[in-house]
């Protein structure tokens, strides 16, 4: 495997299985020690940068949050160059204000998942490293994609705590409840061992979390309609690719 220099990579979550407007695109079929990544790495130009774009549940959504292979994913796009890394990740609202459609960048989260892979540690004959997980989002990274908001006036609610459950469910109401007394704004399935990952490789990350839906017993809806959350994240989706560009090309350049 050759790595190539790579100014961002994305992985996409549900509704975001291809990412508009890369030109000059080529396909990374690849594999790993950790097995086959969820699918194709799609590189291409963006903004005038190399941007590598991986879909996190396969091209045709065939993986549940469980059953991804975020060891493989990690690793693929660390090995083709990355450095930095975007993880868009659908969510439900706990919090009033992070309603459906709202763009939200976390900079906390509580990982409630059992039984995944959650580290590269856990192979014979590698060294076991103790990683610093006190804050688990790229504060520069952050940082970065807060200012290409500002530049484009695109509101980005800036924090929130992402609390990650097994899934593919949905939560019922009191363990909507439980999270939300434990400080949780957010609600997905995917946030970790992601975020986790990255910090062993070292790598600059960060969670683009989209609203589809308010968390049970959050909203006035009584069902949470699987129809509705879609509609939400295609309009929540189609504000990705400008702020990525605003982000690699800050200057219009």
């Amino acid at each position: 495997m050759t790595s190539a220099s790579l100014d961002l990579a994305v992985i996409g979550g549900s509704g975001l299985y291809q990412f508009p407007g890369l030109e000059n695109t080529c396909r990374h079929v690849l594999d790993t020690p950790y097995g086959a990544p969820s699918g194709a790495i799609v590189c291409g130009d963006f903004a005038g940068k190399r941007v590598a774009f991986l879909a996190r549940h396969g091209e045709n959504h065939s993986l549940p949050p469980h059953r991804v292979n975020y060891r493989a994913n990690i690793w693929v796009l660390h090995q083709l160059g990355a450095q930095q890394v975007v993880g868009v990740n659908a969510v439900g609202g706990i919090r009033a204000e992070l309603g459906p459609r709202s763009l939200v960048l976390p900079d906390q989260l509580i990982d409630y998942t059992y039984d995944r892979l959650t580290s590269f540690c856990d192979m014979e004959g590698v060294e076991v490293e103790h990683i610093d997980f006190s804050e688990p989002y790229s504060a520069s990274l952050r940082q970065a994609l807060l200012a290409a908001a500002q530049r484009i006036e695109l509101p980005l609610i800036d924090g929130g705590c992402y609390g990650v459950t097994q899934g593919p469910r949905l939560e019922t109401r009191a363990e909507i409840a439980r999270m939300q007394r434990e400080g949780c704004d957010l609600v997905g399935m995917t946030g970790m061992p992601e975020a986790a990952l990255a910090r062993e490789l070292k790598l600059d990350y960060a969670c683009l979390a989209l609203v589809a839906n308010y968390a049970a017993g959050c909203g006035d809806e009584a069902v949470i309609s699987i129809e509705e959350i879609f509609e939400h994240l295609k309009a929540a989706t189609a504000e990705v690719p400008r702020l990525l560009g605003a982000l690699l090309a800050p200057w219009g350049g």
